[in-house]
């Protein structure tokens, strides 16, 4: 199984199920940026606990390794879990959309594309997918994301809501990096 067809896979189920899911993370950077070599694949879910069964039986166990008990724990705390498809060794990270304001607004912005081969998903905006690489490299420093950043800034230049990304900069504690990302990218080359 190649990435596109696992995440292909992933849609189905959530689909199926009338879940609520987002591609997040470098495959939304990449969709909306630069291509670059990636074995991540994040999704963003929206998965109530009445589903979590029908969910994990939707990655049979033939195919699959998910664990019941840590879907169950992801959803109650809102955090994370994945499903591996061993025979590929690909993984998919399952973020559990929260209640704050800042993941009922990237649920509401999200958009659906046809960049697969695998046809149309829900990926994040470039906005939040920008957002979130930059909580994620002020967590971590990772280089990676400023790179994601940069190249989906000089894609996407002027589609971009630059303002809601400045007003959620600021909200999420990340405007310093913001505002150095905007500085770099009108200095000249």
């Amino acid at each position: 199984m190649e990435p596109d067809e696992l995440l292909g896979y992933v849609r189905n189920a959530c689909e199926r199920l009338e879940v609520t899911y987002m591609v997040v993370g470098s495959i939304a950077s990449i969709a909306y940026g630069e291509t670059r070599f990636t074995n991540d694949i994040d999704v963003v879910i929206d998965l109530p606990s009445e589903k979590a069964d029908a969910f994990c039986a939707s990655f049979p166990v033939e195919e699959f390794y998910v664990s019941r008990q840590a879907v169950t724990q992801a959803v109650a705390k809102h955090s994370q879990f994945n499903v591996i498809h061993p025979a590929s060794g690909l993984k998919v990270d399952f973020i559990v959309l929260s209640e704050s304001d800042f993941d009922q607004s990237r649920r509401q912005r999200r958009r659906q594309l046809s960049v697969l081969p695998v046809g149309p998903m829900w990926f994040a905006s470039p906005e939040d997918v920008i957002l979130k690489k930059m909580v994620y490299f002020q967590e971590g420093g990772s280089d990676k994301h400023l790179r994601d950043i940069a190249g989906v800034l000089r894609i996407q230049r002027n589609r971009l809501d630059r303002d809601y990304v400045a007003g959620w900069a600021k909200l999420l504690g990340v405007e310093t990096v913001w505002q150095s990302l905007v500085a770099k990218e009108q200095e000249p080359e």
